[in-house]
Order: structure tokens, then C-alpha cells, then sequence
């Protein structure tokens, strides 16, 4: 994938010269620094990664549904054998265990897993581990065969395999880093889902957050109709998937479901949100949390707000829920799990299902 970039100065815009990454450490030690430089949220617990195969995967992840991403690096374009390496790892990874995942992760951080998982996703580890991995390979460019071979696993066998490219460029004393993805990763995941039998609701799950109300509440969630994270890339980002005319299913931790709506406006930072009742910015309103303000001129760590009309909505006291029920940290994530569907529906009084179940 050709990528340019252009540096805009006052009225005058220019072309940044494409360079040359002089090794892939370089990139490698970006991404095990900071994983949210994919676009995808991975705790990476292992690198260099000795398998049975005498072969060395780059980087392991795992994401907060204790699935691993194999994470394979190549600085310049990429060769058709490199396809062939990440599915000989992949054929090794589905059949680690979680002690073998408990060591990499020892050996590479010196902390366990579970140790691990818990201060970077702030929740325990699931009970299961590796049910499902994907493959992530990480280039400035493909060869055509490369390209080929990808779009016949994901789009014939379901695969969860795909190309991020990173493009490297210089300015004067300045260095820049562009990504773009080759294929849509959430379709990506949504063809893998479907051929472990996990089809998508229609509806989403979406994190609450309301922790001891510094920067949201569910109070003005439903005040104000909207729903928001925030402090963060990896908190606010997810919000972006919300599109409007989705339905959502809002989740607070530990307590269970306390509401249902659709989605109204797109994420925006929270000084640009405007209350429609009153016609003004819901950051010059009253509000009850302590501390929304905070950092909101920095789009990095800002709070971000989307509009949600309100359809059906309970007190943090009376939310709706039962053993087993489906809940993870995620911020916001596709509702695939038949049994809490069933039960929303339910306990929200919908009758009938307000979106049509994907099922390709």
C-alpha cells in the first residue's frame, strides 16, 4: 500500500519524504512500548518467542478476551514466506496451554499473567484462555502473492489474518509514523466469529465506566443522552465504532445492565458535546461527576461523549442481571452472547428484536 503524508503550514502544504526504517527492532520495540500504535488494544506478554518449530514469533499479545495475536514483523515489503511462517506459528500457538502462556509471560515481564492482565486491563483474567488467536503481520508494503494468499484465507476459510502497514518518514530534524490497515480488521473478526458459530446480536456492549464518578456518572449519562469514556486513547477510541443508528446496551462493572438506546451523534471530545435540550455545551452544564473537565483541551487524554437516545434505562441499584451473564473491561465491543441477548431483550421489554442478527 503506498502511503503519503504532507506537512501543512500556514497556506503551503508539502510532500514528506518517504524513508527507509533502518531495522525492524526499531518498530518492534515501538509496538512492545506502546501496542495502541496498531489501532488494536494487546497486552503484549511475550517477545522473541521461542516455539517447538525452532522458529521466533516478534511479539505475542493478548487482548482482554484472553485471545493471543501473533504480531510478525518485516521493515521492507513483504514475501509470500512470510505468510507461510505466521500460520506454522499460529498452527503452534492454538495448542498452548495456560501454563506455557504463564511462563512466556514470566520469562519476558517477570510477572504472571494474571498479574499482567490485571494492572494493564484493570480486571481479573477470563477463565478461559486461548479459545480463539489471530495472526497480524507488520509491514511498509505487500508483494502481490502476499496479498493474494491473505484475501483467500480471510475471505474463503475465515482466517483472522491480516497486514498492518507502517509507512517511515522524515522532516528536517522531525520523524513521522503512518498506518494503514489492509483489510477491515472488524471484518475480519466478524468472518472468524462466524466460523466458530458467534454471530453478532446487532446490538452492542458498551462499558459504562462510572468507577467513583471523577469524570462520568451514570446519572449524567442519562441527563445529558449520552454514554462516554475517557483518559486515555485506549479508553476512548473503542467509542469510534458507534455509529449512528446502532443499539447499544450499556453495562456497568459489577453491578450489571442499566440501559438500552441508540446511538444519536458519533464520539466527539466532551467540550465539543452540546445537550440538545438546552442548546448549549454539556461540559457548561451541572454535572455530577467530580472532575469531567480533566484534560479535555488534550484529544490524547480528553473525555469523549456519544449521543445516545435512551429507550430504556435503570438505576446503578436495579440493574439487570444473572450469574454467568456476559460482561468483560472492554469499552465497547459486539454482543454475541445468545443467553444475555435473550435476557436483555427481556428484562428491557423488547418484544421483538429491534436489529436483524448478522449472519454473514
Amino acid at each position: 500500500m503506498n502511503m503519503d503524508l504532507w506537512k501543512i503550514k500556514s497556506n503551503d502544504i508539502s510532500l514528506l519524504n518517504k524513508s527507509k526504517l533502518e531495522s525492524e527492532e526499531r518498530l518492534e520495540n515501538w509496538i512492545e512500548n506502546d501496542s495502541s500504535i496498531l489501532g488494536i488494544d494487546l497486552l503484549i506478554i511475550g517477545r522473541q518467542v521461542s516455539t517447538l518449530y525452532r522458529g521466533r514469533i516478534d511479539l505475542l499479545g493478548i487482548n482482554s478476551e484472553g485471545d493471543l495475536t501473533i504480531i510478525e514483523l518485516k521493515k521492507d515489503k513483504t514475501p509470500r514466506e512470510v505468510v507461510a511462517q505466521v500460520l506454522d506459528y499460529a498452527s503452534w500457538i492454538k495448542s498452548i496451554t495456560f501454563a506455557d502462556i504463564d511462563r512466556i509471560c514470566l520469562e519476558y515481564k517477570g510477572k504472571s499473567i494474571s498479574e499482567m492482565f490485571n494492572s494493564y486491563f484493570e480486571s481479573s483474567l477470563p477463565e478461559t484462555l486461548n479459545n480463539n488467536h489471530s495472526m497480524l503481520i507488520v509491514a511498509s508494503e505487500l508483494d502481490d502473492s502476499s496479498e493474494r494468499i491473505i484475501k483467500y484465507l480471510t475471505e474463503e476459510y475465515k482466517v483472522n489474518i491480516n497486514t498492518v502497514f507502517f509507512n517511515f518518514f522524515k522532516d528536517d530534524n522531525s520523524e513521522y509514523l503512518g498506518r494503514a490497515w489492509f483489510l477491515d480488521q472488524d471484518d475480519i473478526q466478524d468472518k472468524s466469529d462466524l466460523r466458530k458459530f458467534r454471530t453478532w446480536s446487532g446490538y452492542w456492549f458498551v462499558n459504562a465506566g462510572e468507577g467513583e464518578g471523577e469524570h462520568r456518572t451514570w446519572e449524567d449519562n442519562i441527563k445529558y443522552s449520552y454514554i462516554g469514556a475517557g483518559q486515555g486513547t485506549k479508553y476512548s477510541r473503542p467509542l469510534f465504532h458507534l455509529k449512528i443508528g446502532d443499539h447499544i446496551f450499556a453495562y456497568q462493572r459489577g453491578l450489571g445492565y442499566v440501559g438500552y438506546g441508540e446511538v444519536i451523534k458519533e464520539a466527539v471530545q466532551i467540550k465539543e458535546f452540546i445537550d440538545d435540550n438546552s442548546g448549549k455545551y454539556m461540559i457548561d452544564l451541572p454535572m455530577k461527576a467530580k472532575n469531567p473537565k480533566d484534560n479535555m483541551n488534550d484529544p490524547n487524554l480528553s473525555e469523549y461523549a456519544v449521543g445516545i437516545k435512551w429507550i430504556k434505562t435503570f438505576s446503578n441499584e436495579n440493574a439487570k442481571t444473572y450469574k454467568g451473564i456476559f460482561a468483560n473491561q472492554n469499552i465497547v465491543c459486539k454482543l454475541r452472547n445468545q443467553q444475555t441477548t435473550d435476557f436483555l431483550m427481556k428484562e428491557f421489554v423488547l418484544k421483538d428484536s429491534a436489529i436483524i442478527a448478522h449472519s454473514s
